[in-house]
């Protein structure tokens, strides 16, 4: 009997690629992340109260069960607090506890991905932006003028990512380009996984944009489209993302 060990295949690794940035994390660990930047970095407030477990759940794209652990976890870690009664649910802490989360690096460590993907993004939208105002029409418009209604009605940033993911999906199809909305959704899905949550505030400023953006479409003016479009998506290096890299590779 031939008891030698199997040769190794030429086309195998010899080891595997050790993971890297938020590859390597749980999905529990990616909610412990997100929340605890979005509070060190104060776009979220202490005192501020977070959305219901279900809305966390699916803005962050986690089962419901995660989240529950995930935020039971920053409670014991001094970032949150839960607060009991008719008033009650998840708080960030009055003092909330500072790079207690270890987990944080890994997104720091994918910064260079992130602007990489922003500009992808800028790409596409700009493209999409100005044939979608050469298309124009009230047809093609109607849809994301519900979206942008809706947003400014939005009460939460759990509510408010969903439309917005929507509305410029849509942009994308009005633009006419077959498979267009495909191609900016699978950039959209993947800059999603560095998602953090943010001030209302600043998103009815965002959504701002978004009006502006619908009314250069709406007027066929192609030129402004791009214009709204290119800062609007450049703000993410500056802003969604802040903490990551104060400047984009090559910016």
């Amino acid at each position: 009997m031939d008891t030698a060990a199997p040769a190794q295949r030429e086309d195998a690794p010899l080891q595997a690629a050790p993971l890297t940035g938020i590859r390597r994390l749980s999905a529990q660990d990616t909610v412990r992340a997100r929340i605890a930047l979005a509070v060190d970095l104060g776009l979220l407030e202490p005192g501020e109260r977070l959305p219901g477990n279900d809305s966390v759940a699916s803005a962050l794209d986690v089962s419901l069960i995660t989240v529950r652990r995930a935020l039971v976890s920053l409670c014991e870690d001094g970032v949150l607090e839960r607060r009991r009664g008719r008033s009650g649910g998840t708080f960030v802490a009055p003092r909330p506890e500072k790079g207690a989360v270890r987990e944080i690096s890994a997104y720091t460590a994918d910064a260079e991905t992130v602007h990489r993907l922003i500009d992808q993004r800028l790409l596409l939208e700009c493209g999409a932006a100005h044939l979608a105002a050469r298309a124009g029409g009230p047809v093609r418009t109607a849809r994301l003028r519900e979206l942008v209604d809706a947003m400014d009605e939005a009460r939460t940033w759990a509510d408010f990512h969903e439309l917005d993911a929507d509305f410029h999906r849509e942009v994308a199809a009005a633009s006419g380009v077959p498979h267009a909305r495909e191609e900016l959704g699978a950039v959209l899905t993947r800059l999603h996984r560095y998602f953090l949550p943010y001030r209302m505030d600043v998103l009815r400023a965002s959504n701002a944009e978004h009006r502006e953006l619908l009314g250069a479409i709406e007027a066929a003016d192609a030129d402004r489209a791009v214009r709204v479009a290119h800062r609007h998506a450049d703000t993410l290096h500056r802003t969604m993302f802040v903490g990551l890299d104060p400047e984009p590779p090559g910016h």
